[in-house]
């Protein structure tokens, strides 16, 4: 067997997938192919409604790797699927086979000097590729609503379209040229003449293909003209013949292929766009009509460029977001037949937005309106309504009852037709008792999403879904000859239905395509094409109940950006996806040795590495902070005598504090005695030996803090301030290499003097702690009973809330926003300064650049904007790296799981200029590893802002 997988993993596989494994582990590291069932289970999930797992994962990062592993695969015939972010719906991005996963690497791009096209690899999100096209006042032309979540790979692959690029600025479209490898690993750059030169050949009889269904097509009136029509409005269903149509050149017909044909043809190593104008003036308008028909004649009065987007929300939908907050109060009195239409328009200048309004006026004075017509232009009233198209598919998914799916689909209609199809779309939806599924959509495109929560636990439930599917097809391709598929892709839920949709004809084509790019069908097999007709009713994905915190997750995957161990270990998704198979496998104790399995690997897979920071909760569209329910595991976990050692400290809250000062102090000492070099070596060995149970020793490890004692005042002060220095902050000082020696809270006091307040700090501060540390680790009841503590100290010190409370240590203020008294007014270092000290005192700026942490909590109290403001005050030049959110020091994780740090900040050192000397944050613990990733000084923003102002002349 192979070094890098397990016996009991290496026996399930057969003798076929053994002989893959051995030939691609001289190609790919080991540590980067997975057999066992967690990660598999993990890796091996999407957003669709189906559960399938691989044999084998790989994570691959290079062209190289990929071109070996097809080669492998198609010699011993080996089906293999490529996933991206996998917020795909339609199933795309699964296998039983081997699963290729991008995540993680492919992050290359390069933009053309005028900014007209960017070359993207494709792990790149799309709205990063945006964020790079921002200086041009350009971005690339498709926008899912995914976009902030999906890799390019999946957006072109699928053909991944959205509110306003519809069907001139999608990939197709827009794309200038790819660098593909097929299915017997060889590359194709369709922008490099020596590249096509030698793919002519070697791959002679697969460009004859091409050429001859081309000539068939054109020479073919009927089928030309059936697939001009198709394409008229938005299509991903079946592959993209109207590449055909559309080019003679067999290249550009086969690039063209290739978008939308979701993995099945080939690998896109590469893509260059050509880039679309980014507006600067929008404007925005919710317009309420009487019922849905009428909405929709009014989109057929609108086109595009006039309009940027049209979005259809039938009444069911604006009921399920009436309550949230920020929504219209008159949306809760509109007659239940209402509907709207929210629609924006855009222009390069304010005269050209104002035209735009008045020309979509006009065209709609003679559609009835239940409120007049009225359009904004300011960007915080056009958001508020934008958050009503938003909430409507979190609503649906947040008030299904546990245990069921939800499910959207996405059909398109040709515009002339919308109104009638829509009514005839809402009336099978009723006939198959589907009446509080909502219905909304790109009106503009003709392009209609039905979202309904499904329940799969019983034959009567699934044939229930089954006959609505099969209704829906014969509606949409028979009676309104639309697209089964408008962006989300065919997949495995619509590939059954190709066939119904294109005819016998188009699809034979389709057939004679995937034979001539993969003749031996591994690439994605049975996804866009398939024999099976019941594909789309099997492998359906259990949701069991799990717990309360995570139940409601739809599983779309939003969380991943941000979580610190996503190329670790598990994401958010992942970690609930575990939590489900391992509930499921105890209710139905089908399989006891893969629920021992899966339970021994989600300790360190799961809960070990994750940090439990909350960031996830920001992304999901229904506010799940998959963080907590890794705390709550903890907490079920923990023994007698753990609980009993968390009381212990509880108690002896000062000595232990005490203790870990002299304890750093110690370690600081021998630090400057013998060098880091000497210090690194010593203490890797000691973790070494100890299996990794002594913590990890880093040369930026705080010497031990000290507690600032009471000043008393004489003069006459501003106002009196509360200030309550975190445990952290008075444990940990700083760093031998810190650029300021002094401690915290030194400099607190000394910004505190120039602004001319007057501190009151609690009594007896060494026994006080919010609670924070025991919190993370599962002990909640000494968590509160300490927060309980210092909340009393607290509310006399302020006189019940008389006074703010200024706390230095960002985790620890979030965690005392959310538990104590509401009268008690607690302010973040950053908050502090924003709002109290910027306007009151004097700045000079530094001539160097600075780099900026926003620590997790700092995010999810909504500081990063005043994080960026004070730094703008304060240097010339402020960075705050584009890819790291999380530091994944989480409290002690960096030192007892450091690899959760150096995963989490493996971006940081290389966004950081060389003349960038001096990082800032608000959290000791971050800084700690933010300083040894980066090899500069990281310290509390407070030292920046004491360094860079003095106090106004009075």
């Amino acid at each position: 067997m192979s070094s890098g997988i397990c016996q009991k993993d290496w026996d399930k596989l057969s003798e076929q997938y053994r002989e893959f494994y051995r030939e691609v582990e001289t190609k790919v590291p080991n540590n980067r192919i997975f057999a066992d069932p967690i990660r598999c289970l993990a890796y091996g999930t999407d957003a669709s409604l189906y559960r399938i797992n691989p044999k084998l994962v790989i994570k691959v990062r290079s062209t190289d790797e990929i071109a070996a592993i097809l080669q492998a695969a198609d010699r011993r015939k080996i089906p293999v699927t490529f996933r991206a972010a996998g917020t795909s719906l339609s199933g795309q991005a699964l296998t039983d086979s081997v699963l290729l996963v991008l995540a993680g690497g492919w992050n290359g791009y390069h933009i053309a000097p005028d900014g007209m096209s960017i070359t993207l690899e494709p792990g790149i999100i799309g709205s990063e590729a945006n964020e790079y096209l921002k200086p041009y006042s350009r971005k690339i032309g498709p926008d899912p609503a995914s976009i902030r979540h999906a890799m390019v790979g999946g957006i072109a692959a699928n053909n991944a379209s959205g509110m306003c690029c519809g069907t001139a600025d999608n990939s197709y479209k827009t794309v200038e040229s790819m660098r593909i490898i097929f299915a017997d690993g060889t590359l194709l750059d369709t922008g490099n003449t020596a590249s096509r030169r030698a793919f002519t050949s070697s791959h002679g009889q697969l460009l004859k293909t091409v050429t001859d269904i081309r000539d068939e097509i054109q020479t073919d009136p009927g089928l030309k003209n059936q697939i001009i029509q198709k394409y008229k409005i938005k299509n991903t269903t079946g592959y993209s013949l109207n590449a055909f149509v559309d080019f003679t050149d067999p290249f550009a017909i086969l690039s063209h292929l290739l978008i939308g044909s979701e993995g099945t043809l080939g690998f896109i190593s590469e893509i260059t766009y050509r880039t679309i104008l980014d507006h600067t003036y929008k404007a925005s308008s919710l317009m309420i009509f009487p019922d849905i028909k009428t909405a929709c004649l009014a989109v057929m009065k609108l086109d595009k460029p006039l309009v940027a987007a049209a979005e259809l929300i039938d009444r069911v939908s604006l009921r399920s977001v009436e309550d949230q907050p920020g929504m219209p109060e008159y949306l809760k009195s509109l007659d239940e037949s209402a509907a709207a239409l929210l629609v924006e328009t855009r222009a390069e200048t304010a005269a050209a937005l104002k035209n735009n309004i008045a020309a979509v006026e006009q065209r709609l004075t003679e559609i009835p309106s239940l409120l007049p017509i009225t359009f904004t232009a300011v960007k915080a009233e056009y958001e508020k309504l934008w958050n009503i198209r938003a909430g409507v598919f979190p609503a649906v998914g947040g008030i299904r009852p546990v245990g069921t799916s939800v499910i959207i689909e996405d059909v398109a209609f040709p515009r002339d037709q919308l109104a009638d199809a829509v009514e005839a779309l809402r009336l099978i939806m009723n006939q198959n008792n589907y009446e509080d599924g909502i219905i909304y959509g790109h009106a503009l495109d003709g392009n209609v999403h039905f979202v309904f929560n499904q329940d799969f636990s019983s034959a009567q439930e699934r044939n229930r879904y089954q006959k609505l599917i099969n209704d829906v097809c014969d509606m949409v391709v028979h009676r309104f000859h639309g697209s089964l598929k408008a962006e989300h892709g065919t997949g495995r839920n619509m590939a059954p239905f190709v066939e119904m949709e294109w005819g016998k004809k188009a699809y034979g084509l389709m057939q004679r395509l995937k034979t001539a790019f993969d003749p031996n069908r591994i690439l994605n097999p049975e996804v866009i094409l398939t024999e099976n007709s019941l594909l789309y009713v099997e492998n359906l994905k259990a949701m069991p109940a799990t717990d309360d915190v995570v139940d409601k997750c739809i599983e779309c995957g939003y969380c991943e950006v941000l979580c610190p161990s996503k190329n670790l270990t598990a994401t958010p998704r992942q970690r609930i996806v575990v939590q489900r198979e391992i509930n499921r496998l105890t209710a139905t104790g089908e399989d006891e040795e893969r629920l021992t399995r899966l339970k021994q690997d989600y300790e360190y897979f799961g809960e070990k590495t994750c940090a439990a920071d909350g960031l996830c909760e920001i992304n999901c569209p229904l506010s799940i902070n998959t963080g907590t329910h890794t705390k709550k595991l903890r907490s079920c976990q923990t023994t007698k005598k753990q609980r009993k050692a968390a009381k212990f400290v509880r108690k002896h809250f000062a000595g232990i504090t005490t203790f870990a000062k002299l304890g750093l102090a110690g370690v600081h000492l021998a630090h400057r005695m013998i060098g880091s070099c000497a210090m690194g070596g010593i203490s890797q060995g000691i973790r070494k030996l100890s299996g990794d149970r002594i913590p990890k020793w880093n040369p930026w490890l705080p010497r031990g803090g000290a507690t600032p004692r009471q000043i008393p005042s004489n003069r006459k002060c501003r106002q009196k301030i509360v200030y309550f220095p975190s445990c952290l902050s008075r444990t940990m000082g700083p760093a031998l290499n810190d650029r300021d020696q002094r401690q915290l809270s030194e400099v607190m006091l000394s910004l505190l003097a120039k602004a001319n307040f007057e501190v009151i700090f609690p009594p007896d501060m060494n026994k006080l702690c919010c609670g924070m540390p025991f919190e993370s680790k599962g002990f909640f009841e000494q968590a509160d009973k300490l927060s309980g503590e210092l909340e009393k100290v607290l509310l006399i010190c302020t006189q019940d809330g008389k006074y703010p409370v200024l706390c230095d240590t960002s985790p620890c203020v979030y965690r005392m926003k959310r538990v104590m008294d509401k009268r008690l007014k607690i302010l973040d270092t950053v908050e502090f300064i924003h709002d109290y000290l910027l306007d009151i005192l004097e700045f000079t700026k530094l001539p160097e650049p600075i780099a900026i942490h926003v620590t997790c909590s700092a995010t999810k109290m909504g500081l990063a904007g005043k994080f960026h403001a004070i730094g703008e005050r304060c240097a010339a030049k402020v960075i705050i790296p584009d890819k790291v959110h999380c530091c994944g020091f989480a409290g002690d994780k960096g030192f007892e799981v450091p690899e959760l740090n150096d995963s989490a900040l493996e971006h940081l050192k290389e966004a950081l200029p060389n003349d960038c000397t001096w990082g800032f944050s608000n959290s000791r613990t971050c800084e700690i590893g933010l300083a040894d990733h980066s090899g500069i000084s990281y310290q509390s923003i407070a030292y920046l802002v004491d360094y860079c102002s003095t106090a106004k002349q009075r």
